[in-house]
């Protein structure tokens, strides 16, 4: 492609043809501000079209006379071009724009979920817009919170689109669309049905991806609070992986950095009567996902040799396993592919694998009753406040897990709290339900529960440890969107794997399945993209993507640190199984840790 130059503000750029005046504003470090544009909302898909119209700019060589143009969609085709960012003509128009956006959406700035995160907000700060010369009728919609996890509030909505755009391009879950004509068009669900009644997947990326309040979590933080502070109740508080990697950032910490020690101090000091972590649930977790796919290689393993094909022996041992770790994911697979429900785990995520025990054998050892112990999760997800509420987690009417908090609600609830994590002193979960290894640290970034996964069937099979550079499987690391890799996990035994990130790729991997399914023999699938590092609750990017990469060099860090990194090496685990549990895959375990999938 052939370079053109062209003059921006009088200053000279030279960029290849068909560049957008945007793009080449940015390599002379002219800010040209916007809304409805996005470079990457995640796996290299961008949002730009052209709708909100605050990026407009005065431009010749395009049109016989100057005219104004979005600068985010508009290419630079020849040398002729001219552009002027700041000409008053632009600025006027720009503030036009924004004026009119302001004057049909809620003063409520104070109480919105998405102050001093908002984008339009900082717009109209950097505008210095003080009043609203547009004044007249307001769009009035109905708040949609029936999916106890994300809230839509259309009211707020500016028509970006990039909600639409995460949901439909890089999901594919197709949830979200533009509905109705000029002033009254927004983008909601088809026929404007509750967000409950769709297909939605509730894995948040619309959340991220959203630069207003239109589409935000569902909160229970005062609900956190009041328990906290209700003297009858035991509440507990267990934190998910990839919050370790992320909250550092919003209080001064390096970016990725894990500041584990401090979180589990931060969390004290909010009056959490014990801290545990949910990276306990995850090495219980591969005890019994491992212990699974053992069994189904071994059940394949005998149909081969009872002169089965490959395709009949992965059908009759149910393969490829699929991870069950994240719920957005399971959501996807139960509105989209009911036909291979069959091969998920069946064991529950560590989020309710941790509600499930805490609720059961440690609620015995305390001698309360289950009702009254409070069990909170800090999760990176939104889907993760969707997973609390199912049904099948609440045996006898209590739930597992009460409440779910996200990464920056958590942030909230410790500025709060005049809680700030930098001046904390480093604390240490709490035991039984507090240890955990490595391998555990991993289970945030995409590719991170196989590798641990793998590391124990080995031992589960080998009756030995992996040694050395052998514990890490690199092949299965890394943000790319799909990774397969063949590995041996016993002498002369290789298993195929595959790695997705993103339900657009897992999309892809499931009709490989389809198609094949003596193709892999175990598969990981998160709902975001990076894994549980770029969740829908986890502290905004804001377009800054090289934090998932500090963020999963962080957890690698975690693990490498750790003296046991193999998830049967927990003693707290073995004691919970010498004690409670008896076997991976017991009765017992398989009543308290495992469920069922259901077509939706």
């Amino acid at each position: 492609m052939s370079d053109v130059t062209i003059k921006i503000n009088g200053k000279e750029v030279c960029v290849p043809a068909g560049s957008t005046i945007l793009e080449a504003a940015q390599k002379l470090n002219i800010n040209i501000p916007t809304l409805c544009y996005c470079k990457d909302l995640g796996c290299g898909v961008s949002n730009k079209p052209a709708s909100c119209r605050i990026c407009l700019v005065e431009a010749t060589g395009i049109r016989p006379r100057p005219i104004l143009v979005p600068a985010c969609a508009t290419p630079i085709t020849n040398s002729k071009v001219e552009v002027w960012t700041n000409s008053q003509r632009a600025l006027n128009a720009r503030r036009t724009v924004l004026e009119l956006m302001l004057s049909d959406h809620p003063k409520d700035c104070l109480t919105c979920p998405k102050n001093q995160d908002c984008e339009l907000q900082k717009l109209a700060a950097e505008f210095g817009i003080r009043d609203i010369e547009f004044k007249g009728e307001t769009n009035k919609f109905d708040i949609d919170d029936s999916s106890e996890a994300i809230m839509r509030d259309l009211n707020k909505c500016i028509m970006c689109r990039r909600c639409e755009t995460v949901c439909n391009k890089v999901q594919t879950v197709g949830t979200l669309t533009g509905v109705g004509r000029g002033f009254s068009a927004k983008v909601g669900t088809a026929s404007m049905i509750p967000l409950a009644d769709t297909s939605c997947t509730f894995c948040g990326q619309c959340v991220n991806a959203c630069p207003v309040g239109a589409i935000t979590g569902i909160s229970y933080v005062k609900k956190v609070w009041n328990a906290i502070n209700d003297p009858t109740k035991t509440v507990v508080v267990s934190t998910a992986p990839a919050v370790r990697v992320a909250i550092g950032q919003e209080f001064g910490f390096e970016p990725g950095m894990p500041i584990t020690a401090k979180l589990v101090a931060g969390l004290r000091a909010l009056g959490f009567d014990k801290v545990f972590d949910t990276n306990f649930a995850a090495d219980l977790t591969i005890m019994e996902e491992g212990n699974e796919l053992v069994g189904r290689v071994k059940d394949f393993l005998g149909a081969l040799k009872a002169g089965k094909s490959a395709m009949d022996a992965s059908l009759a041992a149910k393969l490829p396993i699929l991870t069950s770790c994240c719920p957005g994911w399971i959501n996807f697979i139960e509105h989209n592919f009911p036909d291979l429900l069959d091969i998920p785990s069946s064991c529950k995520s560590p989020q309710q694998m941790f509600g499930a025990t805490a609720k059961s054998f440690y609620a015995e050892k305390l001698g309360i009753a289950p009702k009254d112990l409070i069990v909170v999760s800090v999760m990176p997800c939104q889907a993760k406040k969707y997973e609390a509420a199912r049904p099948e987690f609440a045996p006898n009417g209590v739930r597992d897990i009460d409440y779910v908090v996200t990464t920056r609600e958590l942030v909230k609830m410790l500025r709060e709290a005049g809680v700030n994590l930098a001046n904390m002193q480093d604390d240490k979960y709490d035991s039984p339900l507090g240890e955990s290894t490595g391998a555990a640290d991993i289970f945030g970034v995409t590719g991170g529960v196989l590798e641990a996964a793998l590391r124990s069937v080995y031992w589960m099979l080998n009756g030995k440890n992996l040694e050395g550079d052998a514990i890490n499987f690199r092949a299965v690391r890394g943000l790319d969107g799909v990774k397969e890799a063949k590995v041996e996990v016993a002498p002369g035994l290789t298993v195929n794997v595959a790695v997705a990130s993103g339900l657009g790729n897992a999309r892809k991997v499931l009709e490989m399945v389809r198609e094949d399914r003596s193709r892999f023999q175990a598969i990981e699938i998160m709902a975001c993209p990076g894994g549980c590092i770029n969740g829908g609750g986890q502290p905004y990017l804001h377009g800054h993507r090289d934090l998932l990469d500090k963020r999963m060099k962080g957890l690698y860090t975690e693990d490498e640190r750790k003296v046991k990194r193999l998830s049967h090496e927990n003693s707290d685990i073995q004691k919970l199984y010498k004690e409670y549990l008896g076997t991976p895959g017991s009765e017992k375990a398989h009543h308290l840790l495992h469920t069922v999938y259901h077509q939706k």
